[in-house]
C-alpha cells in the first residue's frame, strides 16, 4: 500500500471508530510497522494540522472534536504550503486571464480560505503582497476566451471570424484548436485551419466572434506541432532557415547571458567580456524588435540581410531625431 493510501486508510479508521485505536491495531490495518504509523500520524499533525490525539488511559489514538477544521479536500491531503500554492496559482491565472477558471475554482477557493483562516496569512495577504504587472497585454473577453478553451479541451471545431492586424483583413474560418499559447503576455491559438488546410496561429483577442461547432476537431501530433511552432524564433512559425549572429557589449552581457532567446541557441563569452549569441530564425520581424531594444549595446554580425535591415531601421530612427542630434 502506497503512503497516500495509508494516510487515507488511517483517516477512515479514525473517523469510523469511536474508541481510541492502539498503535498495534493501526499497524495491522495499514499492513505496516508501528514506526510507519507513528510517522504518518506525525505528518498528519505537522503538515496537515489534523488534530489526532493520544489517550494514555486507553493507550490509543483518536480524532478530537475539532476534526472538522482539518485540511481535507475530497480525500486528497494538502499541507498549508500546498494550499497557499493553489491559491497563488489561482491568483496568477486570474490576472493572466480573468474569468477563465472561476466557475471551477470558486467552490474550492472558498473551502481553502476557510481551512486557512487560522494560518499566518490568507488570500487577502497574498493579493496585497504579490503584484503582477501586465505590460502591453491585449485584453481578451472572458466569454470569447472560454469558448476557445472549451472547444480546445472538448476537442470540438471552432467557427471564427478573424481580423489580422498585419493585413488589416477579416476572414471567416473553420479551425481545429490544438494549443493555447500564452506568449509575451498575450494569448494565441495554434490551430489546424480547414480553410487553408494548414497550421495557423490566431491572436485570441482578434476573434470576432467564435462559435463552437458540433464536429470533432482533428488532432495534429505533438511532434508536428513542435516542429512547426517551436523551432523558429518567436511567435512566427516554420522551420528556421537562417542563423542570427549577435555580439553584445560586456555591459549588456550581464543580462543577455542569463536569458534564453531560443532553445537551440549557441553562445560564448569572449575574453574581453563581450557576449556572442547565435539564434535560429525564419521571419526576422520579432527578432529585430529584440535586437533594437539593446540599441548600441549589440551588433548584428550576420547574416547580411539581417544586418542591412537592422541598419535601415536605425537610419529611419535617426532621421526622426536628426535635428536634435
Amino acid at each position: 500500500m502506497a503512503r497516500p493510501q495509508k494516510i487515507q486508510a488511517l483517516m477512515r479508521r479514525l473517523k469510523l471508530r469511536r474508541q481510541p485505536q492502539s498503535i498495534n491495531s493501526l499497524a495491522e490495518a495499514l499492513s505496516c510497522t508501528e514506526r510507519n504509523v507513528k510517522d504518518i500520524i506525525r505528518q498528519l499533525r505537522d503538515d496537515h494540522l489534523v488534530p489526532i490525539s493520544y489517550d494514555r488511559q486507553a493507550n490509543g489514538y483518536f480524532l478530537d472534536k475539532n476534526y472538522g477544521e482539518s485540511f481535507e479536500l475530497n480525500e486528497v491531503w494538502f499541507s498549508s504550503a500546498e494550499l497557499h500554492a493553489l491559491m497563488t496559482s489561482h491568483y496568477l491565472l486570474t490576472n493572466i486571464q480573468p474569468g477563465w477558471l472561476d466557475e471551477y475554482i470558486r467552490p474550492l477557493r472558498g473551502r481553502i480560505e476557510t481551512l486557512l483562516k487560522n494560518a499566518s496569512h490568507d488570500s487577502e495577504q497574498l493579493q496585497q503582497r504579490v503584484r503582477i504587472l501586465q505590460i502591453a497585454a491585449r485584453p481578451t473577453k472572458p466569454e470569447e476566451f472560454k469558448k476557445v478553451s472549451d472547444a480546445l479541451l472538448n476537442r470540438r471545431r471552432l467557427y471564427i471570424v478573424y481580423h489580422g492586424r498585419e493585413r488589416d483583413a477579416t476572414t471567416d474560418r473553420e479551425v481545429s484548436p490544438q494549443r493555447l499559447v500564452y506568449y509575451r503576455q498575450n494569448w494565441y491559438l495554434d490551430a489546424w485551419c480547414h480553410s487553408r488546410n494548414a497550421l495557423r496561429s490566431f491572436a485570441v483577442d482578434r476573434l470576432f466572434p467564435a462559435r463552437i461547432l458540433s464536429s470533432t476537431a482533428i488532432d495534429v501530433p505533438n511532434e508536428e506541432l513542435d516542429e512547426h511552432y517551436a523551432s523558429a524564433y518567436g511567435i512566427f512559425a516554420g522551420k528556421p532557415n537562417k542563423i542570427a549572429r549577435l555580439r553584445f557589449t560586456a555591459e549588456a552581457a550581464k543580462w543577455v547571458a542569463d536569458e534564453q532567446w531560443h532553445n537551440q541557441e549557441q553562445s560564448r563569452v569572449l575574453r574581453d567580456g563581450r557576449y556572442e549569441l547565435r539564434v535560429p530564425y525564419r521571419d526576422p520581424r520579432e527578432l529585430l524588435m529584440d535586437i533594437l531594444k539593446y540599441g548600441s549595446e549589440v551588433e548584428v554580425l550576420g547574416p547580411v540581410s539581417l544586418r542591412k535591415e537592422t541598419a535601415r531601421r536605425i537610419r529611419s530612427m535617426h532621421a526622426i531625431y536628426r535635428e536634435e542630434a
